[in-house]
């Protein structure tokens, strides 16, 4: 599997591009807007997309889904249902938050907790990781050691859980118990900055560092 990020809002999510080298078939993770770069990000792939791919419901994330999907005729795949009130409130978030208003949406399949999704030949398993938004979930793709986070884990820190239905015992959990057995060698792509690993957070990461939990 390929990736691309495509940094997009004012916020400057990571939304990604993730391809099968074997089929040129994509999906796009999380499209939160400036639908138009990940346009010419798929045109100079040369990829067919097949599905959207989401990781939690807030507008940074989502808010380009429901365009997308009725512009390319494409199916949404994920978050996990606990997310529902979020999408449901994206126009009030968009509102809230001065962005470009955006419609809310039903996704074609909510996704829980060791299902898997395919991209063309890839499979990627799903990680049901709550504490941020309580039905946010992470992608990993084995073969090529890289997991799609969301705003669960950063570069150094860990994402908010001020919002409601956030939690950061529940957070700290998901991190330790559903990324950490996954290997010290995989590459993740946070919501936000830059790529780390989980190797480089357990080592040096204050809100999750192996020398913090004896």
């Amino acid at each position: 599997m390929k990736f691309m990020i495509i940094p997009v809002t004012p916020y400057q999510q990571n939304c990604s591009l993730i391809w099968c080298e074997e089929t040129l078939q994509a999906a796009v993770v999380d499209p939160g807007g400036d639908l138009e770069l990940i346009d010419r990000a798929i045109e100079e792939q040369g990829v067919t997309l097949e599905k959207i791919l989401v990781t939690h419901g807030h507008l940074d994330h989502v808010g380009g889904v429901a365009a997308m999907a009725k512009q390319r005729h494409l199916p949404i795949e994920g978050p996990q249902q606990e997310d529902d009130f979020w999408i449901e409130a994206l126009p009030e978030q968009c509102k809230m938050m001065g962005m470009t208003p955006a419609e809310s949406f039903t996704p074609d399949r909510w996704l829980e907790d060791g299902d898997t999704v395919t991209v063309g030949n890839s499979t990627l398993q799903v990680l049901h990781c709550p504490g941020h938004t309580p039905g946010h979930v992470v992608f990993f793709e084995e073969k090529s050691g890289i997991a799609m986070v969301g705003d669960v884990l950063f570069q150094g820190s860990i994402g908010r859980t001020d919002f409601p239905k956030g939690n950061h015992e529940t957070l700290i959990h998901s991190i330790r118990e559903k990324l950490w057995p996954l290997g010290d060698e995989v590459e993740f792509i946070p919501g936000h900055g830059p790529m780390s690993t989980f190797g480089h957070e357990r080592k040096t990461n204050p809100f999750v560092a192996d020398l913090n939990f004896g």
